[in-house]
């Protein structure tokens, strides 16, 4: 009989994720009180939201080539044990420089996760479960933030901004010694993976479990030279295609993420505990949508052998909804139908999560980490454009309708990109996978 540890490793992913952007999202219910205390100003503020990407952008980048060299366990214990560090030190904050500090480390300890995640599913997981697996554990992210606004402001209410912190930073270590115990970078050196698993996962009938885990690092560091892989990552225009597009979703998340609770104060003054309760809604339909497009896509995949079809159609088309949501929000005033189109617009901006990351694993499984890297960076960058240019824009026009036209936009130049250029049934790739039960490869 066939084990299934597999989805014990994503399972874990999924709870780290959870942790993770419940602790890089609190501090937009908590803003507001902060900035009484501290006296912040809307540009301070804006800062602040986006102190996070700069440091994310940092690490991203470098993360991914860490996690490629010293595999996803080291780097996840490292990374989870410093942002629990960060998180609980944000509640002894006593001034500006120290706030924006923490958030700037809480940037550079979350840099490695996602490259991790990837890491972990391109070794873990079949070409076949892939994008399933990525939605599963991503799916964290929505679910995250839609738990996160009822359960930062309860801990707000309770406790204070500075209980919250110090009380989210603990629960992160819950986390740190389950993963070191139970998981390993390759599935061949885990004793919860039998035979019958393992052939599964590598889609074949001969398996060696012999092999040191930093030999098959290096093994798969080996298939493709330094220069050519930065050659191949900066010049693919699939891959690039598909790193503009992470950058306009996450913008989106971002926007969503650190201004809607300042949104629905400023807009509809709503109070803390109201506005924990209708972030709620958005998150929650944006987790059911990615994780019916992460099963929908590697459907596609398997009865149509197309990565254009399963992966780049899912990301543009979200994109588009996504837009057309957010231009109403410039033209009405009326609370039920704000709250109805933004949940659309996170709902279907968030849905096509799991392909961008797929993409990724299908062209260079071998080095998905340092390509998870790349387009993370992309991401981070976004992470600290969209607070800061919203924060700027509000505090200069006294309204976000500036701020949603700029996200109309966006989303239009990444609809454009993936339809021109994100191909990638027709570029070479690294990876070069089998359609499940096909026999046939579905590289050109």
């Amino acid at each position: 009989m066939r084990s299934r540890f597999r989805w014990v490793i994503i399972a874990l992913l999924f709870f780290i994720t959870v942790v993770n952007y419940i602790d890089r999202s609190a501090i937009s219910y908590a803003i507001s009180d902060i900035s009484k205390v501290l006296h912040l100003n809307a540009d301070q503020t804006g800062l602040i939201l986006g102190a996070f990407g700069v440091g994310y952008m940092i690490t991203t980048f470098f993360g991914g080539i860490w996690v490629d060299h010293v595999g996803a366990r080291r780097a996840l214990f490292w990374a989870s044990l410093l942002w629990t560090l960060s998180i609980g030190l944000t509640g002894a904050a006593v001034g500006f420089a120290m706030i924006f500090l923490m958030r700037i480390l809480l940037g550079v300890a979350e840099g490695p996760n996602f490259p991790a995640v990837n890491r972990a599913v391109g070794d873990w997981l079949s070409s076949r479960e892939r994008a399933i697996a990525l939605s599963n554990s991503l799916v964290a992210v929505p679910l995250a933030l839609a738990i996160g606004g009822p359960v930062a402001t309860a801990l707000i209410l309770g406790t204070s901004w500075r209980g919250m912190f110090i009380i989210l930073g603990v629960i992160g270590l819950i986390w740190v010694p389950v993963w070191y115990f139970l998981f390993r970078d390759f599935p061949e050196h885990s004793k919860r993976v039998n035979d019958a698993e393992l052939r599964h996962i590598r889609g074949t009938d001969t398996i060696d479990r012999s092999v040191q885990s930093a030999d098959m690092r290096k093994a798969q560091a080996h298939r493709l030279p330094s220069g050519s892989l930065w050659k191949y990552l900066l010049a693919n225009r699939t891959l690039m295609a598909n790193n503009w597009s992470f950058f306009v979703f996450g913008y989106y998340l971002f926007f969503f993420m650190t201004w809607l609770p300042s949104y629905f104060e400023k807009q509809y003054h709503l109070n803390l505990k109201s506005v924990g309760l209708f972030s709620v809604l958005p998150w929650a339909l944006a987790t059911i949508l990615l994780w019916l497009v992460g099963y929908l896509s590697d459907g596609i995949l398997k009865r149509t052998g197309s990565l254009r079809l399963a992966r780049s159609y899912p990301i543009w088309i979200s994109q588009l909804l996504s837009a057309l949501c957010v231009v109403p929000l410039t033209f009405t005033h009326n609370f039920t139908i704000a709250i109805i189109f933004i949940t659309l617009a996170v709902g279907f901006g968030m849905s096509s999560n799991s392909t961008f990351y797929a993409i990724n694993v299908d062209m260079m499984r071998d080095r998905t980490g340092t390509a998870l890297g790349v387009m993370d960076t992309f991401f981070a960058i976004a992470g600290f454009l969209a607070p800061v240019i919203t924060g700027a824009i509000v505090n200069a026009t006294g309204s976000f309708n500036s701020a949603f036209w700029l996200m109309a936009a966006l989303a239009a130049t990444s609809v454009l990109a993936v339809l021109f250029f994100h191909h990638p049934d027709k570029q070479a790739r690294i990876d070069n996978p089998v359609v499940p039960g096909s026999g046939r490869s579905i590289s050109s």
